[in-house]
């Protein structure tokens, strides 16, 4: 049933993103595992209308903030005001408050800003005059960001990099595809066209499902081991953490899930090993001058260390 239905939400999405079912597979996993996405690419080409398209196929609320110089962490996490005597104060929910949170260019505004999102992104709720706010389950945060050293951006700090699941790129479409999307633009609103196929309810199931997939013991030290590597190569300044470990095991697992199976195969890992952990890794200068780059290291650090046996069925 869960297959099924994977199949028919990815359809849905992928009538408003043409051609780029392995982004939408991915973005998929991540909600499953119960995770945030951070897509950092050139502007126009789809992610916001990749954040919508899931909101709809998903059956979620859908909140959007465009970030900008002169937003406000009150804007994320909302804000109290006075009230009357009996009530005392009253709080005005924030764009948190929503089962599918768009933040969009999120690097083009303040630190402080952008830190309003830490506890959203990591406990699911929001404090505001030391009060603490439950958000609706479940909570999942779509972030796009212009490349660095685009117009107006600036780098987010690696602790907000390290709460964000995996990070991918969408990219230009082909050529094929291209005329596809501006035959479809020119004829209808095409975000019309995407039905809700499953309930929050039913994602939250299989959230809460992905623990039962087995994951042994050799692949468990595998992926250990993969993370460990990034933090002792000498040219590496922050390797990946505890908390990327446990995104990788969410995603590897969310992948197995998609795939039919209820166990983890090293496979599963390759796959999603880049996505989790490009962006949890920092060069020292002295690599980056080098030519070095994270995509290279970490492809090097797959290719070193030893693959464990395929684990057996039940």
């Amino acid at each position: 049933m869960v297959i099924k239905q994977s199949e028919q939400i990815m359809k849905e999405v992928g009538k408003v993103l043409m051609g780029k079912e392995e982004v939408i597979e991915k973005v998929l996993m991540a909600i499953y595992a119960g995770g945030h996405i951070l897509l950092e690419d050139t502007p126009g080409v789809g992610k916001t209308t990749l954040a919508l398209g899931f909101s709809r196929a998903l059956g979620m609320e859908y909140k959007r903030i465009q970030f900008t110089p002169d937003t406000m962490p009150s804007d994320i996490t909302g804000y109290t005001l006075p009230g009357t005597a009996d009530s005392g104060t009253v709080y005005r929910p924030g764009a948190v408050h929503t089962n599918l949170f768009l933040g969009d260019e999120i690097n083009r505004t303040s630190p402080k800003t952008q830190s309003a999102l830490l506890e959203a992104m990591e406990e699911g709720s929001v404090t505001v005059d030391g009060v603490t706010y439950q958000l609706p389950k479940p909570f999942i945060c779509i972030a796009t960001q212009n490349p660095v050293g685009m117009s107006g951006t600036q780098p987010l700090p690696e602790a907000q990099l390290d709460r964000f699941m995996i990070r991918l790129s969408i990219g230009y479409p082909g050529t094929e595809d291209q005329i596809r999307i501006l035959d479809e633009k020119r004829s209808q609103n095409i975000m019309e066209d995407v039905h809700a196929v499953v309930t929050r309810d039913m994602v939250l199931e299989v959230q809460n499902y992905l623990s039962a997939i087995r994951m042994t013991q050799d692949i468990l030290r595998y992926m250990t081991i993969l993370c460990e590597h990034t933090r002792e190569d000498a040219g590496v300044e922050l390797g990946v953490s505890p908390r990327g470990i446990i995104a990788l095991s969410r995603m590897a697992r969310a992948r197995a899930l998609l795939g039919e199976r209820d166990y983890v195969i090293p496979e599963d890992v390759r796959a999603v090993f880049l996505d989790v952990c490009a962006h949890r890794v920092i060069l020292k200068p002295q690599a980056r001058m080098e030519g070095r780059t994270v995509a290279e290291l970490l492809e090097r650090i797959m290719k070193s260390t030893p693959v464990p046996g395929m684990p057996g069925k039940r």
